[in-house]
């Protein structure tokens, strides 16, 4: 009997593709950036297309070597769990909420994976979630991540700890329902 040799898959479609446009929209440099900020002014169509977009773009190679690698740890787990489609929909949700909030509430231009980033890492704290149970390793995760953000939003740093502190609670909630739906 032949073994199989070994192959490289494209195993999270989703998370893959979502790294690769970020690497492709960052390397395409300034002349496409507004495409990928949150825009408070809603004046034109281009800022609609920015409701969701800006999860795409980011500030410098450091901002996105430090999103992507979180997300290409913890996706290809959370795409398996999921489904495809169903991480699909969760990044899309908490991109358009994020970006409503920043755009319409906060009225803060930004841009960047990290509320996705939070989302994924409070999603895949809930892995363990039973009916009518909470994890604690939940609570530690929920403590560290968003009181961390709390903390540092009082202080002035051009990071968005709103857009984390949405991921986290859109990462949560998607984990609660499903847990609930079991």
């Amino acid at each position: 009997m032949s073994k199989k040799p070994w192959s490289i898959t494209y195993n999270a479609p989703v998370v893959l593709t979502f790294s690769i446009l970020c690497i492709v929209i960052h390397i395409a440099g300034d002349s496409i950036k507004p495409l990928f900020v949150s825009h408070p002014n809603m004046q034109s169509p281009i800022a609609y297309f920015t409701l969701v977009s800006w999860v795409l773009g980011h500030g410098d190679w450091n901002h996105l070597f430090g999103n992507l690698t979180m997300i290409l740890l913890l996706g290809p787990i959370l795409e398996k769990e999921h489904k495809t489609s169903g991480i699909g929909l969760m990044i899309f949700v908490c991109a358009l909420v994020g970006g409503c909030i920043n755009s319409f509430i906060l009225k803060d231009a930004v841009l960047g994976a990290s509320g996705i980033v939070f989302m994924f890492i409070l999603l895949a704290s809930t892995a363990n979630i039973r009916q009518k149970e909470i994890p604690l390793t939940f609570l530690a995760v929920a403590v560290l991540f968003l009181g961390k953000e709390i903390i540092t939003g009082l202080q002035a740093d051009n990071i968005s700890q709103a857009g984390h502190l949405i991921g986290g609670v859109v990462g949560a909630s998607f984990g609660f329902l499903k847990a609930n739906s079991k």
